[in-house]
């Protein structure tokens, strides 16, 4: 299928603000389908359609796929390039202004998220997800290769932050495929990468998801500073008391956030909530 074709046939105007670029190769389409593990009896959510390139390979490999569309202007293109698929729902809205909760109930069963992310948006897409998706079992995007690596971080790198602890808490981040910018149309100025994230809710016992939010985001919230004093500054805490709770949870007070995983985070964050100073 020569999607460049297909867009110039019906006279598609790209939208800059929606960050558009389309995969145009069938073999790498088939490879992200196959390394996201879709089968037949999958249910698969993908977000920002485009073109409908992976929409087609999804449609071939799982039992039904939900897209969801913010350009009304793709209508014609997603009608040729979609033509003869009857497994696949394309809603024409903005994902970020829909519930999960309404998200899920047209889904209604467990699903996978398989999507080539708008890149001005894919962070806001991805926290959207773990944080209130109830049902999504995996999650495969592609991704700017810069952001891939924020999202597979480890401790004490350059990269690691706080969207990395989102993930990590909920389940287990790795790049699976790395992606030329020229398997694009039309080609963005950065490479890409696919990213596999695959939930597990119950990897940690975690007393409060929001205490835990909140811990995490004060440890990133200047990284130039100790992590004592990023406590004391966000919490209102005495010096005292935030070198007493890194200490518990064997932290050295000398310590910056940037450099504790995710387990250490998730005891801080539970003391916390146990001395209520987190609800």
């Amino acid at each position: 299928m020569n999607i460049k074709n297909i867009i110039i046939k019906n006279d598609f105007k790209f939208n800059k603000r929606f960050g558009q670029n389309f995969i145009q190769d069938d073999g790498l389409l088939n490879e992200i389908v196959e390394e996201a593990g879709v089968e037949k009896t999958d249910n698969v959510l993908e977000i920002g359609v485009g073109a409908g390139t992976l929409t087609r390979a999804l449609c071939g490999a799982a039992k039904y796929v939900y897209g969801y569309e913010i350009d009304k202007n793709l209508q014609p293109v997603l009608a040729e390039t979609l033509a003869g698929v009857d497994n696949c729902l394309i809603t024409f809205r903005d994902f970020m202004r829909e519930s999960m909760e309404d998200v899920e109930k047209t889904i209604g069963e467990e699903y996978l998220v398989v999507a080539n992310l708008p890149y001005y948006i894919t962070s806001q897409i991805i926290m959207k997800l773990i944080e209130q998706a109830d049902r999504c079992k995996r999650i495969v995007v592609m991704v700017q290769k810069e952001v891939a690596d924020r999202l597979c971080a480890a401790p004490a790198t350059a990269d690691y932050g706080a969207i990395t602890c989102a993930i990590d808490v909920i389940g287990d981040a790795s790049i699976i495929m790395n992606v030329d910018r020229t398997m694009f149309y039309p080609a963005p100025n950065v490479d890409s990468a696919v990213v596999r994230i695959d939930i597990d809710k119950n990897k940690y016992d975690v007393k409060s998801r929001k205490a835990y939010r909140d811990t995490v985001r004060c440890a990133f919230s200047s990284r130039r500073k100790t992590f004592v004093n990023n406590l004391m500054n966000v919490f209102s805490l005495p010096r005292e008391k935030a070198e007493g709770l890194l200490l518990s949870v064997g932290v050295d007070i000398k310590a910056r956030g940037e450099t504790l995983d995710t387990a250490t985070f998730v005891a801080l964050s539970n003391l916390m909530v146990c001395e209520k100073i987190l609800g």
